[in-house]
């Protein structure tokens, strides 16, 4: 696999973990009528679960920026 090909293989997956992350919020916090989401009447949500979903998100994006300095052979500090 080419580093292109292993970035969009990584992006796919982030962009999956993006939405798992979203979809908690469009599942648990109401919307306002302009499609922004009330906080103010949002209830709890778990933190752990969020933690969770968060940590795979960020995973994902780091994974994602060392394919992208290794391909293009970026120098870092």
């Amino acid at each position: 696999m080419t580093p292109i090909e292993d970035v969009r293989k990584e992006m796919k997956k982030y962009e999956e973990q993006r939405n798992a992350f979203y979809a908690l919020f469009d599942n648990e916090i109401p919307k306002k009528e302009n499609g922004m989401f009330d906080f103010d009447n949002a209830p709890k949500l778990d933190a752990k679960e969020v933690y969770d979903l968060f940590f795979k998100l960020d995973y994902q994006a780091r994974k994602i920026r060392g394919l992208l300095i290794e391909a293009r052979d970026i120098k870092v500090g």
